[in-house]
């Protein structure tokens, strides 16, 4: 395994959309293997592909669960709101409020190549949002809630 450059917000790769992986081969094992030893040696809860300068739709997650893997990974459901703090590995001393899903089921495929189905709340549905924006070019400080109720946006 290895340890991967994490691209910082100036880099345009986080403002690009990844491509769908069509097969998951050793390139794409490989890839999530250093993915997941990037984020803990960041000491992070997340890390998606971009920020390792690769522009595929692959994602990992451990929110001290366990490590989540996630290929292709696309929210089918969302329900409620939260409003919490969040920070990126990308952006680093940088935190804002960001407003996400309380709830969300996303399918995906794992590492094996099977698709599976997992349910976040709280913690996870917030981080499983972040994630997946990462792979459509979004970064968190684009959804930031500023003082008077309003997004960046």
């Amino acid at each position: 395994m290895a340890i991967r450059e994490i691209r910082k917000d100036s880099d345009e790769i986080l403002r690009k959309i990844s491509k769908k992986v069509d097969r998951v081969d050793e390139r794409i094992i490989t890839l999530l293997d250093d993915m997941k030893d990037t984020m803990y040696e960041a000491e992070g809860i997340g890390l998606a592909a971009p920020q390792v300068g690769v522009l595929r739709r692959v994602a990992v997650i451990d929110i001290g669960e366990g490590i989540l893997e996630l290929v292709n990974p696309v929210i089918v459901y969302e329900h409620g709101a939260q409003c919490e703090e969040e920070g990126c590995l990308s952006i680093p001393g940088e935190k804002g409020t960001v407003k996400r899903p309380a709830k969300v089921i996303v399918r995906a495929i794992n590492r094996n190549g099977e698709t599976f189905e997992i349910t976040g709340t709280e913690l996870l549905a917030r981080a499983l949002c972040h994630e997946i924006d990462h792979l459509n070019g979004i970064l968190f400080t684009d959804k930031i809630i500023k003082e008077d109720g309003k997004g960046t946006k």
